[in-house]
């Protein structure tokens, strides 16, 4: 039976520049970074006390996927704190933190375009 989801794919232009972004801004550390078909690396990175995954990389042929809005939606107790935190380290939200009967979600893009969502669990 399936147990969980081992990781999510983000599609990116420039790994380096992608590394550097989710290491140094998110938080996120590198668990993988080994050459892949010798134009990519297969990156990929853990999220703190989580154990899904996030791939830098991608699929010859994907290429039209990368800027969208991505379907992945992170998740953190404090999503106003946590936006805010992010914005110091200089990442840009298209949403800022928005209460709902639900709870808090706000909306952030790394620096190819990609957008996420951040909500609360």
């Amino acid at each position: 039976m399936i147990k969980g989801v081992k990781f999510a794919s983000v599609p990116v232009t420039d790994q380096d520049r992608a590394l550097e972004f989710y290491t140094k801004k998110l938080g996120f550390r590198v668990i993988t970074d080994s050459p892949f078909d010798g134009a990519q690396r297969w990156i990929e990175l853990g999220i703190p006390r989580a154990e899904t995954k996030i791939v830098l990389f991608t699929a010859p042929g994907q290429e039209r996927l990368i800027g969208g809005f991505m379907n992945v939606t992170f998740m953190s107790d404090d999503v106003e704190t946590t936006a805010r935190v992010m914005k110091e380290k200089g990442v840009e939200f298209v949403q800022d933190p928005r209460k709902a009967d639900w709870g808090t979600s706000a909306i952030f893009k790394d620096p190819d375009g990609n957008q996420f969502v951040l909500s609360t669990p």
